[in-house]
């Protein structure tokens, strides 16, 4: 089946059974072929959030994951609680160029990473304990599917007494498709035309701000990108 085939049926939420079921996958797989990313294997996958879970720092063995971008409003995992976070020493940024998911080969797409320096606020979300492990495989099925992100364990300031330590899924810096050295403006463009087999990047920023200011989180450096973004899309 060619790509463009398999992304009109894709053209759905999403969601927690598009990621079992392996729809995704076959999306990346066939771009894979075509030279377009480089996927993890599924021991890979396993073996990564497995250490990850051997190392959880915190003491009652609860497994917190850091939302900062589609986690807010698309978590696709089973939660049991989620609570207000900020990370130190982070913060979001379209850094990621994405060949498939929100964008093609002709015209990439970016998506969030975590980026070194200031701070981001965002969500915790705790992992139903009965099920860690199966969720965690989802989610890195999810996050992980190529190896663009070191998911790390890092403190999250939630205002309560005992300290949070929340899985952060960080931009590898090595990565081919970490694209820090893009200007403003070339990330507006690729954000107002990408478009991929999970719909548009700049549907992708909308959703996430949209998710942060119904929160009643700023973030004046997504603003910012809104607001260009729309007057490229209005330019026709």
């Amino acid at each position: 089946m060619g790509l463009h085939s398999i992304f009109n049926l894709f053209m759905t939420p999403f969601n927690r059974e598009a990621i079992k079921n392996g729809l995704f996958q076959k999306i990346a797989a066939e771009a894979e072929r075509k030279g377009l990313i480089h996927l993890t294997s599924k021991a890979e996958r396993q073996a990564s959030w497995r250490k990850t879970l051997a190392e959880n720092p915190n003491r009652d063995g609860s497994v917190w994951v850091f939302a900062y971008g589609s986690l807010l409003w698309n978590p696709a995992i089973h939660i049991s609680e989620q609570i207000d976070a900020q990370l130190e020493g982070y913060h979001r940024d379209f850094t990621l160029r994405t060949y498939i998911g929100r964008g093609s080969k002709e015209q990439p797409g970016l998506v969030l990473g975590l980026e070194q320096g200031h701070s981001c606020r965002g969500r915790a979300l705790r992992v139903a304990d009965e099920h860690i492990e199966s969720e965690l495989d989802v989610l890195w099925s999810r996050e992980m599917l190529a190896s663009a992100y070191k998911p790390t364990w890092l403190p999250v300031q939630t205002g309560r007494a005992e300290p949070v330590y929340a899985i952060a899924f960080l931009m590898d810096t090595n990565y081919p498709h970490y694209v820090a050295h893009l200007s403003f403006e070339e990330r507006c463009h690729d954000l107002a035309h990408g478009e991929g087999a999970l719909g548009g990047a700049a549907d992708y920023l909308f959703s996430t701000l949209e998710a942060l200011q119904s929160l009643g989180i700023e973030d004046t450096l997504l603003e910012r990108y809104a607001r260009q973004v729309r007057k490229i899309q209005a330019s026709g």
